[in-house]
């Protein structure tokens, strides 16, 4: 029997791999795809470049958060690969969630937030 592996051993993940695993939240997308959800979930504050969304990609893969399809994403030609959260990987997506949830809480508590 496999050991289950504790979600937030990962944490706590960049901003940009976690906005690619939320981008994946709803379901099977290409790369190209995933660089335009992470700009319009971040306002254009966050835009990812090939390189570095391949590179995010790779380690989501190699720690089984996210796997490549067999099926392609609805607007995807036969060039693009398609990915898709694991399981796992959704785990960990929910815990650095809460996470942050968590920090901001914790700030909100403080005089950060209220006017002098």
């Amino acid at each position: 029997m496999a050991t289950k592996r504790d979600p937030h051993a990962l944490l706590p993940l960049t901003p940009a791999m976690f906005y690619v695993l939320v981008a994946l939240a709803d379901g099977l997308t290409h790369g190209y795809a995933i660089m335009k959800e992470v700009e319009q979930l971040t306002s254009g504050a966050v835009r990812l470049s090939t390189g570095t969304l391949y590179g995010i990609i790779k380690r989501l893969l190699s720690e089984g958060l996210i796997r490549e399809s067999a099926a392609r994403a609805a607007d995807a030609d036969d060039r693009r690969r398609s990915y898709e959260l694991t399981p796992f990987g959704r785990e960990v997506a929910r815990a650095e969630a809460a996470r942050l949830e968590q920090t901001l809480a914790i700030a909100r508590r403080k005089p950060l937030f209220r006017r002098p």
